[in-house]
């Protein structure tokens, strides 16, 4: 198999059993299940791996304690389950966080809190994670960043998660098992012919059509827009775009606890310890009329943030400490609910034909879904395409961990000691960036090298020019902001010298830039 990196064409034959269409956490997810099945896999992805809206969420594993509210046992349960399963299967880009609930008499009563957590403590089966367990706030150092109104909270266990990563690293493992990725590779036309699907795609070698046996839609908020205008079908399902925004400030508290604040309009905002010094807030849920790749931060929304935070902290970051900011929409199945955040966080499939019938080659589309459920999602939706395929395999994905995810015993730290006992050379912050951006796959990125200029060029941060070209060479980097906002955060810590100098390297590697190669570090319309 050829690396990667560079989007290499696709494998010799034009004819495939599945043909993805995009590259989000689904559609990578459903790729890695199916290749590994056995099925000749296409994944095609019109910018970059995650780029719509996987990169762009809360950056949690999680149950959705709040989901509890609106009786969704079941994606509850099934996403506390698939918690434990993610933790066992990419310890390096997921690891437990705490988070800690204070009381607001004025919002949901301490007795409903006792019984949410109960039941999210139980419902899954939970392992690895602590317990809740309440806490007086004028006695636990949790407490001390926040106003002394607040007397007393919860606190609960979930898992924090580099979202980008964990697309590429699906990506990666589908790549592996066969599958070809196509990123900058927009799918235009699909039509039925001769029993299979006849795919048209538009990338950078130009345009090219390829077979499939069936077609999976996982384009997210571009769902609809596959369905009828590249399938031209009729369909009766629909996708509510919801805004989701998130600001990033210095952290203003002590201790590795991140908290779950409580609003007035029963939404309820995340605080969380991002990348050591920073701080990660959201989100908003805002209706989104608009396309979706043009969605951006608007000004209420940070206000509306930067108040939450206010209510409950002492020292909250105002408007001049917001460091960055990002939007994203979500592709949320429509169930007619008034209300954005009560919109179901659930999947649903439109398969057509749902069985097999006249030759008829099926179309699978996803409506829908979270983060957390992807791997869940997968096997559903290959299980919804198993009679189309009667030689398929079995379900697998749920004991085979993720690309740099096989550490022994899932013990980070412990892996974390050997990097640094292997390479004693690397600085601290790099022993451990390392680890946790590739795990076991550090080793390959670090192939002899011995002392710190065996890194190459240093664009600033901890950024060397090692780590680039392993990217370049292996995860389908094709500009500045695919490399330094998603494969890594490095472009939050790099000044606008430091970034324009690694760009201009990037140029002269021979990598096209292709859409907005810019690194954003201050939000849209501030400053």
């Amino acid at each position: 198999m050829a690396a990667p990196g560079r989007n290499e064409g696709a494998a010799a034959t034009d004819a495939f059993d599945l043909v993805v269409v995009g590259g989000g956490i689904n559609g990578t997810g459903i790729a890695r299940d199916a290749a590994g099945r056995g099925l000749k896999v296409l994944l095609c992805e019109k910018g970059d791996l995650g780029e719509g809206t996987s990169s762009r969420s809360g950056k949690l594993v999680h149950g959705g304690l709040r989901y509890l509210e609106y009786y969704e046992f079941r994606l509850v349960r099934e996403a506390l389950i698939e918690r434990e399963v993610l933790l066992r299967a990419a310890p390096h880009i997921i690891w437990p966080l705490r988070f800690v609930l204070p009381h607001s008499p004025e919002q949901r009563p301490a007795w409903l809190l006792r019984l949410g957590l109960f039941l999210y403590d139980h419902l899954g089966g939970r392992e690895r994670l602590a317990g809740c367990r309440s806490l007086d706030l004028h006695r636990d150092p949790a407490g001390r960043p926040l106003r002394t109104e607040f007397r007393r909270a919860f606190e609960y266990s979930d898992c924090w998660v580099d979202d980008s990563r964990l697309v590429v690293l699906n990506a990666l493992d589908a790549a592996a098992r066969g599958a070809t990725v196509l990123t900058r590779t927009a799918c235009s036309g699909a039509r039925r012919e001769d029993g299979l699907w006849s795919v048209t795609l538009n990338g950078p070698a130009g345009r090219r059509s390829v077979r499939a046996r069936a077609l999976v839609n996982a384009a997210g908020p571009w769902v609809e827009r596959v369905i009828g205008s590249i399938a031209q079908l009729k369909h009766a399902r629909r996708v509510r775009l919801v805004k989701g925004s998130h600001l990033v400030t210095r952290k203003f508290w002590e201790g590795p606890q991140a908290y779950l604040l409580q609003n007035h309009d029963r939404r309820v905002i995340f605080v969380n310890p991002y990348l050591d010094d920073l701080a990660l807030i959201g989100t908003t849920d805002v209706a989104y009329e608009g396309q979706p790749e043009n969605v951006a931060v608007d000004e209420s929304e940070i206000g509306y943030l930067l108040n939450v935070l206010d209510r409950y902290f002492a020292a909250a970051p105002g408007h001049a400490e917001v460091l960055h900011c990002f939007s994203g929409v979500r592709p949320l199945y429509d169930d007619a609910a008034e209300n954005p955040s009560a919109v179901t966080r659930d999947y649903s499939f439109d398969c057509d034909p749902s069985t097999p019938v006249n030759g008829q080659p099926p179309i699978l589309s996803v409506f829908g879904g979270k983060l957390t459920t992807y791997r869940k999602l997968a096997e559903h939706a290959l299980r919804v395409l198993a009679p189309f395929f009667p030689q398929i395999g079995g379900a697998w994905t749920a004991g085979v961990p993720l690309p740099g995810g096989d550490l022994p015993a899932a013990d980070f730290d412990a892996f974390l000691a050997g990097v640094a006992a292997r390479h004693p050379w690397l600085p601290p912050p790099l022993a451990a960036h390392y680890a946790r951006l590739y795990g076991t796959r550090a080793e390959a990125l670090l192939d002899g090298a011995k002392a710190l200029p065996d890194l190459g060029r240093a664009f600033g941060g901890l950024l060397y020019e090692r780590e680039a070209d392993f990217l370049l060479r292996n995860e389908w980097v094709s500009s500045t902001e695919d490399l330094l906002e998603r494969r890594t955060k490095h472009g939050l810590f790099l000044t606008a010298e430091q970034k324009a100098g690694f760009s201009n390297w990037l140029e002269r590697s021979g990598v096209g830039h292709r859409g907005d190669t810019r690194v954003r570090s201050v939000p849209e319309g501030i400053g």
